[in-house]
């Protein structure tokens, strides 16, 4: 599946329907697959934007107070 990805990503139009045959050989299904195509597809769109608009990433401490408060009052 890595290498799968990493084909996706670097270089989505050499992707042919036989890039699929080995991970269905290796026992995945088509909706594993696919999601795992879905997932590529959103970091790849979250790191372009990231990049563009220069995203700061907080410090471990900002990381802690976020999950402290989405524990305590939810995502609302």
């Amino acid at each position: 599946m890595l290498a799968f990805i990493e084909k996706l990503t670097l270089a989505p139009e050499t992707l042919t329907t036989a890039d699929v045959g080995p991970l269905r050989q290796a026992g995945l299904s088509d909706a594993a697959i696919e999601d795992a195509i879905h997932v590529c597809t959103l970091f790849s769109v979250y790191t372009r934007l990231a990049d563009t608009f220069r995203f700061d990433i907080p410090p471990q401490e900002g990381f802690e107070q976020s999950a402290t408060t989405l524990l305590t009052r939810g995502y609302i």
